[in-house]
């Protein structure tokens, strides 16, 4: 039994391209926060992306799972190679980059959040993967954003690291540059 055209053309879409509409709603998070956030963003994001990357390699060494199209015979809606389909590198990669921005932006996260969902949901519509590798993906990309955003508030919240935001100096000491003279009471 198949899907509707258009249907099917919304699966196709989504498992292809919805990670590019999750990044978008990243840069815009990007673009919209202050230097210091923007640092924490992007140091998030690294260390959030290599996290994830671990992850995705020990779960595939550690779990093999045919994907569906090997397994039933029918084929997939997007060409894909036979590999092992644990767990989904693209639920995990919208999981990660929704995950990170959730942690700034709760709205837009949640939205990017629901896409890295629908995203999951079609890449097994489209029949090149299972609920589980979806689900891992999409729990392995969590776990990273939360790493990432962990390590990100210890690192640029030390005195050491070279962002700050200007208004945030401002409104400990006063002034417009961070460089006023200290109070004295009369």
């Amino acid at each position: 039994m198949g899907h509707p055209f258009p249907v099917q053309t919304l699966i196709v879409l989504m498992a292809t391209y919805g990670l590019f509409l999750i990044v978008a709603g990243a840069a815009f998070a990007w673009l919209r926060a202050g230097w210091t956030d923007r640092t924490r963003m992007v140091v998030a994001g690294v260390v959030a992306l290599v996290a994830v990357g671990v992850l995705i390699k020990a779960g595939s060494m550690l779990w093999t799972d045919p994907r569906p199209f090997v397994v039933d015979g029918r084929p997939p809606m997007i060409a894909h190679p036979a590999d092992n389909g644990f767990p989904s590198d693209h639920s995990a990669m919208a999981a990660v980059v929704a995950g990170t921005v959730l942690w700034w932006r709760r709205r837009l996260g949640l939205a990017l959040l629901v896409l890295a969902v629908l995203v999951a949901a079609s890449r097994v519509a489209a029949r090149v993967h299972h609920v589980p590798d979806v689900t891992a993906g999409l729990a392995f990309g969590l776990v990273a954003a939360a790493v990432g955003v962990i390590v990100s508030g210890l690192l640029v919240s030390r005195s050491w690291w070279p962002v700050r935001d200007r208004a945030a100096k401002r409104s400990v000491d006063g002034s417009a540059d961070g460089s006023a003279a200290p109070q004295t009471s009369a």
